[in-house]
C-alpha cells in the first residue's frame, strides 16, 4: 500500500481538508453528551427553563456543525477516492501499453483485466472508507476516553477494563479473516479466466457439445470463490455480536455502579448518562476501526497485484539514443537469428539467415508449429532475439525507436482483428490522417470495396464488437486495407489470405504487386498457390530453415517443400 501513496499527492489539500473537517465533526459530537449532562444536571434538576433552552440551542448548533462537516468531508472523500482510482487506472493502462508480448504472456489477459478493474476498485473503496470512517474512529475513541475520564476518573476504570477485551476480540477475529480475504482476489481471477474462455470460445464449446463441462468448470471456480467469501463473512459476522455484548455489559456496569454513586450523592444522573453516551461512542469507534480488518487485507492484496504490474520493467525498451530514421527503405535481413520463448525447452527458431529488398516478395511456408508466425513477430520487435540480429534498413531493430520501427511496417496478423466502430474508422486505424480517397483506394486494392459499397452507409457502416457482423474473409480484406492505407516500407502478411477464395486471392495478389513495387513484402502462407510467384520462398521445419529459393528451385532440392506442394497440387500444377 505504501507504493500507492505517491499517487495521492495531487489530492493532499483535499485530504487535509477532510482531516480538518473530521476533527471538527468529532469535537462537535463529543460535546453533545456534555451538553446533555449539563441540561439534566442543572436545567431539569433545578427547573431552569432558560438554561435548558440556551444550552439546548448550543447543543443543536454543535449538532448542525457536525452534520455539515460530515457531509462536506464525505463529498471530499468520495472525490479523492474516485480521482485516485481514475489516476491509478491510467497508470496501469499506460504501463500495460508498454509491455512486450512476453509480459502479456506472463500475466495473462484475464488477470490484467481483473487488476485494472476489480483490484483498483478495492483500493478506491478502501481510500474512501479510510477517509470517511477509519480516520474518524481513533479520534472519537481517544476523545471519548478523555471526556469520560474528565467526567469521572473512578467510573472510567470500567472503560479501561472493557477496551482491552474489545481489542483482543477484534484481533482474534481479524487473524482468522485476513488470510481468507487475501485469497479472494486470486480466486476472482480464476472466475474471470474461466468466464473469458467460455465467452471467447463459445463457438468451439457448442460445436463439440462441451457446455456441461464448461458449466462444471465455472461452477467449481465460482463455488471456490463463494466458499471462501462465505467463510470470511461468517468470521466477520462474529465481530458485531462480540462488540455489542461488550458494549452492553459495559453499559450495565456503568449504570449499576453509577446508581450507587448517585445514591450516595457523589455523582449526578446527567454524568451517568454522559458516560453511557461516551462509552457508546468509544465502542462504535472500535466497531468502525474493525472495518479496516475487512477492507485492508483485500486492498493490500490488490495493491500488491497492481504493484506487480507497475513495477514490471518491459523487456523491450528504447535505448537512450534510439534511431528514428534512415536513408534506406524496405530492407529486412536476418543474421543467424535464434529465438526461444520464455520457459520453453527448445528454441522456436534456430540460426535463421536471409534478406529481402524493396520490390521483392519473400514467402515463408512450413508445417504447423514450424515457427512462421514467430519469425515475422520478431521484425516489429514484439520479442527480442536470443542471439543473432535482425536488420531493418541496415540497422538492428534493437537500435530503433519502437514507434519509428513500427511506422515502417504494415502488419496484417494471422487473426484479423477489427475494433468496434465504423468500416472507415477501422481502415483509418492504419493512418489517422488518411483521406476518404486514400481509404477507398486501399479498400479497392484489398478487394473490399465491392462489399462495402453494398452496405447502406458504406464506409460509415458499423462494425460490431468482435466484428461479428462481417465474415472471416471480409475481416481479412479490411485488415489488409488497413495495412495498405499506411503506405509502409515493409508489408507483413501473416497467413492473411487463408479465408479468401482462389479468385479473390488471385485478384488481391495482382493488385498488391503493383502497389508494393517499392516495398519489401513478407508473406506467411499455408496455401502454395499464394506464394508460387514469390521472388524467394523460405521453408521452415521445426524452427530451422531447410530451404530457400524460388518455387522451381525448391521443387528440385527441398524435400520438405516438395511434400507440402504435392499435398496441395497435382503433378501438372506443380510444374
Amino acid at each position: 500500500m505504501k507504493k500507492m501513496l505517491p499517487h495521492l499527492k495531487p489530492y493532499l489539500l483535499q485530504i487535509l481538508a477532510v482531516v480538518v473537517l473530521v476533527f471538527v465533526s468529532v469535537i462537535a459530537d463529543l460535546s453533545l453528551p456534555n451538553f446533555l449532562s449539563n441540561i439534566i444536571n442543572y436545567g431539569v434538576a433545578e427547573g431552569n427553563t432558560g438554561y435548558i433552552l440556551s444550552t439546548g440551542g448550543l447543543m443543536l448548533f454543535f449538532a448542525l456543525i457536525s452534520i455539515v462537516a460530515t457531509i462536506i468531508s464525505g463529498f471530499l472523500s468520495a472525490k479523492v477516492s474516485m480521482g485516485f482510482g481514475k489516476k491509478l487506472r491510467s497508470v496501469v493502462f499506460n504501463q500495460v501499453e508498454k509491455f512486450s508480448l512476453s509480459e502479456f504472456d506472463q500475466f495473462g489477459t484475464a488477470s490484467l483485466i481483473t487488476r485494472t478493474t476489480n483490484d483498483i476498485t478495492q483500493i478506491q473503496q478502501f481510500v474512501m472508507i479510510f477517509l470517511r470512517i477509519i480516520l474518524m474512529a481513533p479520534i472519537i475513541a481517544i476523545g471519548g476516553i478523555l471526556m469520560a475520564y474528565r467526567k469521572s476518573p473512578q467510573m472510567s476504570n470500567i472503560i479501561f477494563v472493557s477496551i482491552p477485551i474489545l481489542i483482543i476480540l477484534i484481533m482474534i477475529i481479524a487473524k482468522l479473516a485476513m488470510p481468507l480475504s487475501k485469497s479472494m482476489q486470486k480466486k476472482l481471477d480464476r472466475v474471470n479466466l474461466v468466464m473469458r474462455e467460455k465467452l471467447t470460445g463459445i463457438r468451439v464449446i457448442r460445436a463439440f457439445n462441451t457446455e456441461d463441462h464448461e458449466k462444471e468448470r465455472f461452477e467449481q471456480a465460482n463455488r471456490d470463490l463463494t466458499t471462501t467469501a462465505m467463510k470470511m463473512q461468517r468470521t466477520m459476522a462474529l465481530l458485531m455480536p462480540a462488540l455489542m455484548v461488550t458494549l452492553n455489559l459495559t453499559t450495565v456496569a456503568l449504570v449499576w455502579l453509577g446508581a450507587v454513586q448517585v445514591n450516595i450523592g457523589s455523582m449526578m444522573v446527567g454524568d451517568i448518562i454522559a458516560l453511557v453516551q461516551y462509552v457508546m461512542q468509544i465502542m462504535m469507534s472500535f466497531t468502525m476501526m474493525s472495518m479496516i480488518f475487512i477492507m485492508y487485507p483485500r486492498a493490500a492484496a490488490s495493491a500488491e497485484r497492481i504493484n506487480q504490474v507497475t513495477d514490471t520493467v518491459p523487456t523491450i525498451q528504447n535505448k537512450a539514443n534510439a534511431i528514428c530514421g534512415t536513408t534506406l527503405k524496405g530492407q529486412v535481413e536476418f543474421r543467424n537469428v535464434t529465438f526461444t520463448y520464455p520457459h520453453a525447452e527448445q528454441p522456436a527458431l534456430h540460426d535463421i539467415s536471409f534478406a529481402t529488398h524493396p520490390g521483392e516478395t519473400t514467402a515463408i511456408i512450413g508445417s504447423t508449429g514450424s515457427g512462421k508466425s514467430t519469425l515475422i513477430n520478431l521484425i516489429p520487435r514484439f520479442y527480442d532475439v536470443d542471439s543473432g540480429s535482425i536488420l531493418v534498413d541496415g540497422i538492428d531493430v534493437r537500435e530503433y525507436d519502437q514507434q519509428a520501427l513500427r511506422a515502417k511496417i504494415g502488419y496484417v496478423p494471422q487473426k484479423a482483428t477489427l475494433f468496434k466502430g465504423t468500416i472507415g474508422g477501422n481502415i483509418r486505424y492504419g493512418k489517422n490522417d488518411a483521406t476518404d480517397e486514400e481509404i477507398e483506394y486501399a479498400s479497392k486494392i484489398a478487394q473490399s470495396n465491392d462489399f462495402i459499397m453494398e452496405k447502406e452507409h458504406r464506409y460509415d457502416s458499423d462494425i460490431s464488437q468482435g466484428a461479428t457482423n462481417v465474415s472471416g474473409g471480409q475481416k481479412q480484406r479490411l485488415s489488409i486495407a488497413r495495412a495498405i492505407v499506411r503506405r509502409p516500407e515493409i508489408y507483413i502478411f501473416d497467413d492473411s489470405f487463408s479465408a479468401l477464395d482462389f479468385k479473390t486471392d488471385s485478384q488481391l495478389r495482382a493488385a498488391l504487386k503493383n502497389e508494393t513495387k517499392n516495398a519489401a513484402v513478407i508473406i506467411v502462407a499455408q496455401r502454395v498457390s499464394t506464394i508460387m510467384d514469390a521472388d524467394q520462398i523460405i521453408v521452415l521445419d521445426s524452427g530451422e530453415m531447410v530451404g530457400i529459393g524460388t518455387h522451381h528451385e525448391l521443387l528440385e532440392n527441398c524435400d520438405v517443400y516438395k511434400e507440402i506442394v504435392s499435398s496441395q497440387l497435382s503433378s501438372e500444377e506443380m510444374q
